[in-house]
């Protein structure tokens, strides 16, 4: 089994946090993103999507996107993390606000950095107009966020779940391409941050 990631990437660093949470260590294979290792026909024969990360199983078998490999990884290393929620009402929570997070959050950040950037130029069509409405809409975000975490110590609850890790990468991608500030006004934001990063999973 092998894990093909691009360690700065969002979507790549939400594995390797979820991987070390479980305790599990992959052989893995750098596909460099930026300079588009990943639209090479033998990276797109194992990858549905062209993307990263994706995990290529013994079996001949590919797993994209981050949190369906985290599911498969999850399931074949049984633990009692409950990383997905653990009662049927949990499980819900955790997938509810899973999705609030990727699409008002994550995925609305990554519009805005590639759209504003240019980055992809070279494989997309990128409106600068559309970033900034994205960057808009991550600003309007924060604010949803912030209440929702005065609420709970955690993003879906009074557990630590993978929303918590998705709203991490979240936060950092933000913050370093975005430059985003969480200041004084985002005081239960910084609280849950702090206690995140106490956590071994999130170093390297």
């Amino acid at each position: 089994m092998k894990l093909f990631e691009f360690k700065p990437s969002p979507s790549s660093r939400r594995v390797a946090i979820f991987l070390r949470e479980i305790g599990v260590e992959l052989e893995t294979v750098q596909v460099n993103v930026r300079q588009g290792e990943n639209l090479s026909p033998a990276y797109q024969a194992i990858s549905v999507n062209g993307k990263v990360p994706v995990l290529a199983l013994d079996n001949g078998t590919s797993i994209c996107e981050s949190v369906a490999i985290c599911r498969y990884l999850d399931a074949l290393h049984p633990n009692d993390l409950y990383l997905f929620g653990h009662s049927p009402a949990e499980q819900a929570k955790v997938e509810m606000w899973q999705r609030i997070v990727e699409f008002q959050g994550l995925y609305t950040a990554f519009q805005a950095f590639r759209n504003i950037s240019g980055v992809y130029k070279d494989r997309e069509v990128c409106i600068a107009e559309w970033g900034y409405e994205s960057k808009q809409r991550v600003k309007d975000f924060l604010p949803i966020l912030e209440d929702r975490l005065a609420e709970s110590p955690f993003i879906a609850g009074d557990k630590y779940s993978i929303v918590d890790i998705t709203g991490f990468v979240f936060i950092q991608f933000v913050q370093s391409v975005l430059f985003l500030d969480f200041g004084a006004e985002y005081p239960n934001i910084n609280r849950w941050h702090s206690t995140l990063i106490s956590r071994a999973a999130y170093h390297d």
